[in-house]
C-alpha cells in the first residue's frame, strides 16, 4: 500500500513539473526554451533589418540577391525543356520555386 502511495505522489509530482513546463517530458528546459524564443526574436529583427536593407540596395545590387538566381535557374531549366510556351513556363517555375529562394531572401 505504502507503494502505491509513493506511485500516486510521483505521478502527480510529475504532472506539476509538465504543468509548469509542457515540454518537460521532450526535455526542453526553461533554459532552452528562453533561448529559443530569443533566437525568433533575433531571426525576426533580422528579417525586418534585412528587408530594409534591400530596400537601400542599388538596383543591379537588389536584383543580384532578389531575382536574378531563380530567374537564372529558371531559365536554364527553359532552355533545356523548350515548351512551346515559353512564358507560361517560366512564370509557373517561377511560382513554383519561389519558396527555396524566399528563404535565402
Amino acid at each position: 500500500m505504502a507503494d502505491e502511495h509513493t506511485e500516486a505522489e510521483q505521478t502527480m509530482e510529475h504532472a506539476t513539473q509538465a504543468a509548469e513546463n509542457p515540454h518537460a517530458e521532450f526535455g526542453l528546459t526553461d533554459n532552452i526554451q528562453r533561448t529559443l524564443e530569443q533566437e525568433k526574436t533575433a531571426n525576426s529583427e533580422k528579417m525586418s533589418k534585412h528587408k530594409v536593407d534591400l530596400q537601400a540596395l542599388p538596383t543591379r545590387a537588389y536584383l543580384d540577391q532578389t531575382v536574378v538566381p531563380i530567374l537564372l535557374q529558371g531559365l536554364s531549366v527553359l532552355a533545356k525543356e523548350r515548351p512551346t510556351n515559353p512564358i507560361e513556363y517560366l512564370a509557373a517555375f517561377l511560382l513554383k520555386n519561389k519558396s527555396q529562394f524566399d528563404e535565402r531572401n
